[in-house]
């Protein structure tokens, strides 16, 4: 079956699966991204072809040529999302149709093929249903998906690939926070900038992580967590860290968040946050905020909270932030008010201890 918005995968199991004794150590402190379940997903594209090879296979190393499209030309995308452990031994996904959507915008701007949305969601539902027993039941653990494409055409030169792997792999990965979430300090980077009007910056692609790596190396020699990025053209207004997506919290209340300008990625949990803020009464603009206004904002105390937020670390507080010219602080030191609620409202939703009024959960287990 091929070139439809829906396949029909070949399940061939790992012959020498990890024993049960192994996987219990291993799940025991499993960290991020450190362990890896026994099995991945892989479908093909080919022009004129079309989707087609649909597996669920034994985790194994990628045969790859050294004129493979993507070690020459960068065409790769990739997605992150969690499957969460239910108190009744159920799993569910959180809003991956938003993740499979996205994907679908990477791929264009990217020149690669759009993966329909329905092979994306099976291609996950298989492989949790054959790797499940690796998802962590101790609290705050889940089992990371990891679905990316890239360029397997064998050839040489500067053009679009017309053959491609998509793959999905999965990492059982325990709570973000070890003693519990704590503040973070920033570096605000001037020298550096993730992604500019035109470029990728609206695609989840490696590059864009690779573009920041530097920056990043940069805030830890400064004794900082993790980088934030001005805008690339005037290097004045905020755009976001690394990998999470940044909100201000004001004294009245307000809640901001830098616009989405085709140069900051859209996170599906910044969607979310702004969601369920709307929802508890709060005010929330998408407004550019520039750098200097937010050291004036927060000497004045206006702005009493900072925080950031992704899919790994869901929200993260920030409580401080070193650039070249010195340092300032946010809040008193400790989580604010409102990141804890809001961040305590969605993980209740993802993890199905709340209800959920927008749909956003996905049983698949």
């Amino acid at each position: 079956m091929n070139g439809g918005d829906s396949l029909a995968f070949d399940v061939h199991p790992h012959p020498a699966p990890v024993t049960a004794a192994e996987r219990a150590a291993l799940l025991a402190n499993p960290g991020f991204g450190r362990v890896f379940t026994d099995h991945m997903v892989t479908v093909r594209y080919a022009d004129g072809k079309g989707w087609h090879d649909a597996r669920v296979e034994a985790r194994a190393p990628i045969p790859m040529d050294p004129a493979s499209a993507v070690l020459h030309y960068a065409q790769e995308i990739f997605e992150g999302l969690k499957a969460y452990p239910t108190a009744d031994g159920g799993v569910t996904l959180f809003r991956p149709e938003a993740n499979a959507r996205r994907f679908q915008v990477s791929a264009a701007r990217m020149a690669m093929p759009e993966l329909p949305e329905q092979i994306f969601l099976d291609s996950l539902t298989e492989l949790i249903t054959i790797d499940g027993q690796w998802i962590p039941q101790a609290e705050g653990g889940s089992l990371y998906l990891r679905p990316f494409m890239f360029a397997s055409e064998v050839f040489l030169g500067v053009r679009p690939a017309s053959e491609y792997l998509y793959c999905v792999i999965a990492s059982p990965v325990g709570s973000y926070f070890s003693g519990g979430v704590k503040p973070v300090t920033v570096w605000a980077s001037r020298e550096f900038s993730r992604a500019a009007p035109g470029g990728t910056g609206v695609a989840k692609c490696g590059g864009n992580y690779a573009a920041s790596l530097l920056a990043q190396a940069e805030a830890i020699a400064a004794g900082c967590d993790q980088v934030v990025f001005l805008d690339a053209v005037e290097r004045r207004y905020v755009e976001e860290l690394g990998g999470m997506n940044v909100f201000f919290v004001y004294d009245d209340g307000t809640i901001v968040t830098p616009e989405l300008t085709g140069t900051i990625l859209p996170g599906i949990t910044r969607e979310s946050v702004i969601v369920l803020a709307r929802q508890a009464g709060r005010r929330v603009l998408e407004q550019p905020i520039s750098f200097d206004q937010w050291r004036a904002d927060a000497a004045s105390g206006r702005l009493r909270e900072v925080f950031a937020c992704g899919t790994a670390a869901v929200i993260t507080p920030i409580g401080a932030v070193r650039h070249p010219d010195g340092e300032f602080a946010i809040g008193g030191g400790e989580p604010g008010r409102v990141t804890t609620s809001l961040r305590q409202s969605l993980v209740d939703i993802q993890r199905g201890d709340a209800p959920d009024p927008h749909g956003w959960v996905r049983r698949v287990a």
